[in-house]
């Protein structure tokens, strides 16, 4: 068999599995929850302040929610939007400073985009440095 041959398999099955991992991840992708709901959202900035907010909303998801209270911005990439700005403080990541989002205390392992909300939980954000 050629190389030609073999790279164009080798293209082909990693094609699949891509395909594969997005299909899988889509169908096990957290859902919102419609409807009013309140939240807490803890803010420690950079100087170890802390402003607590309260949001009433309807949106589904966190990043709605803080966009809503215009407490984040960042910037967009593949996976969704990548939070560099908190209630008007700004990371530097040549710092090695970034944003932490946690739920009751327990590291979020979704995104901002796909962290579904629900009534009467809290959420803390906290500036951090060092990976």
């Amino acid at each position: 068999m050629s190389k030609k041959v073999k790279s164009i398999i080798a293209v082909a099955v990693l094609a699949v599995l891509v395909i594969g991992a997005v299909l899988v991840w889509k169908a096990n992708a957290p859902e919102g929850v419609e409807g009013d709901k309140t939240i807490e959202v803890s803010i420690v900035h950079g100087d170890e302040t802390t402003k607590d907010v309260t949001i009433t909303t309807d949106e589904e998801f966190l990043r709605g929610a803080l966009e809503q209270e215009s407490l984040i911005s960042g910037t967009e990439d593949q996976f969704g939007l990548f939070v560099t700005t908190v209630d008007g403080e700004t990371v530097d990541s040549s710092l090695e400073e970034w944003w932490c989002f946690t739920k009751n205390g327990e590291t979020l392992m979704t995104g901002v985009d796909s962290t579904p909300i629900a009534d009467g939980e809290s959420y803390e954000i906290t500036f951090t440095t060092g990976w």
